[in-house]
Parts: structure tokens; sequence; C-alpha cells
């Protein structure tokens, strides 16, 4: 069963994670709904918010991968609605 799910995450050093951040999202694109990404220059911070529909094996991959990059930290609020 598929789940929607809300994935924030939060870059300390966007200069030497985003680009391993952005290659696992791509490596999930089947999944991603939609993202957003706030990059706070002056504070050296980005903040990204991705929307997800899938199962909860491909949710907490993703989220699992994401949370391996040095620098990023992640959390996952899952749906508990199951759709098909």
């Amino acid at each position: 069963m598929l789940r929607i799910a809300i994935i924030g995450a939060i870059l300390d050093e966007p200069e030497s994670a985003t680009h391993k951040f952005n290659e696992i999202v791509a490596q999930h694109k089947s999944i991603v709904i939609g993202r957003m990404g706030i990059p706070l220059a002056d504070d050296g911070i980005s903040v990204i918010s991705i929307t997800v529909k899938g199962t909860l094996d491909e949710i907490n991959s993703f989220t699992g991968l994401l949370g391996r990059i040095p620098g990023v930290t992640v959390k996952t609020s899952i749906s508990k609605k199951e759709l098909k």
C-alpha cells in the first residue's frame, strides 16, 4: 500500500552536501511529488521539504539515504491513511 509522506531536510553544510542530496532525490524521482528548497545563504544553511508517495519501504529507504549524508538532518512524517 502507498502512503503520502513529507520529508524535511536541513543541510547544515549545503556547499558540500547539495550535490549528493540532489543525486539521491533524482534516483527516487518516481516517488517524489514535489519539492521546495529555501536557501538561507546568510546563515549558511538550506531547508528542503519533499513530498513523496510510495510504499513504506521506498519512503524509509529514501529517507535513510538522505540522512547518511554528512551535514544533513532528516525527519519524516508519514500519513496513516493507506492509498491504492
